[in-house]
């Protein structure tokens, strides 16, 4: 399930809701050829609690890096707490980009990512086959999804 449209505001708060419903981790990326603003830095400080670990990695999902180093995965458990700072540190899908913001925001449930998200390309998809997680994507008023 393609998203045609960068969710913004409500359409992504409806989405950080459902993602976190339907989820048990999500992951953000912290690649160490780029600047880290301040902001990135109290974003990932506000949500060490919620950390389950940091990986180094050449791919996580839609990516793979061609870079001489790995990036910084972090994985996190799918908090209300860690749900209200993702909806406080920005009102885009696809804002989540280096130095800003760590990068590439995705949603893993039952360890199979479910939303991928490559920030830097404005790409995010959907994938699952359940038919109630594909009715609750639906019912997301004006996110635009290509099946």
């Amino acid at each position: 399930m393609f998203i045609e449209n960068n969710p913004e505001d409500k359409i992504y708060r409806d989405l950080i809701d459902l993602a976190f419903d339907i989820c048990d981790e999500f992951i953000l990326v912290v690649r160490r050829d780029m600047d880290i603003s301040d902001n990135m830095n109290n974003v990932l400080e506000k949500l060490k609690p919620f950390l389950k670990e940091v990986k180094e990695q050449f791919e996580w999902p839609g990516t793979i890096t061609l870079y001489e180093q790995p990036a910084l995965v972090y994985y996190y458990s799918t908090d209300n707490n860690a749900k209200e700072i993702l909806k406080q540190a920005t009102n885009s899908l696809h804002e989540w980009l280096q130095p800003h913001l760590p990068e590439d925001l995705c949603f893993i449930k039952n360890s199979k990512p479910w939303l991928i998200n490559t920030s830097h390309e404005r790409l995010s998809y959907i994938l699952t086959e359940d038919k109630e997680d594909i009715d609750r994507i639906i019912k997301i008023k004006g996110l635009k999804i290509k099946l």
